[in-house]
């Protein structure tokens, strides 16, 4: 077996007026916020989503399916928590995550270093380990008419 494994998320969620919007953790303030099963942490989603592809233990959906409802509302830090026991049962420690927000308001870059630190906190790895860029596309496509937000995700694991 190779050393290392490479994983890579994708997720995309709605954004509506009235709701809480939940970004890599924290409550971002902002007068809209995602819709989904659960908190609709879209940065959340594709880390789950990357470290579980990358140890080939299939996808978010399949282990926190949106049709349980002891998932309506959950808190997506609980899913983290959850797939990094999942991964590190199997043997496999996080080398580093690489993640791209794709959101044309608000602004994010103020809000990264509090990200980092809980994203940190919950998978109980070192900040340096959590890589979060964030871009608009421009006033282009659903995030660009703020209808949406997306994230992606590339995560590199080892075996330990």
């Amino acid at each position: 077996m190779t050393p290392f494994r490479i994983g890579f998320g994708y997720d995309v969620h709605q954004l509506k007026a009235d709701q809480d919007f939940w970004l890599g953790g924290i409550k971002v303030p902002h007068t809209k916020g995602a819709v989904g099963h659960s908190d609709a942490d879209v940065l959340i989603h594709v880390i789950c989503d990357a470290l579980l592809g990358a140890a080939n233990m299939r996808d978010i959906g399949y282990h926190f399916s949106d049709k349980d409802p002891k998932f309506k509302g959950i808190d997506s830090k609980i899913l983290l928590k959850e797939v990094m026991e999942l991964i590190r049962k199997e043997g496999f420690e996080i080398g580093n995550l690489d993640t791209t927000i794709c959101l044309q308001n608000p602004k994010i870059n103020p809000h990264i270093p509090a990200m980092k630190t809980c994203l940190a906190e919950v998978m109980a790895v070192d900040e340096s380990a959590v890589s979060i860029k964030a871009t608009t596309t421009e006033w282009l496509g659903f995030v660009g008419r703020e209808e949406g937000v997306s994230a992606y995700c590339a995560a590199l694991i080892y075996k330990v």
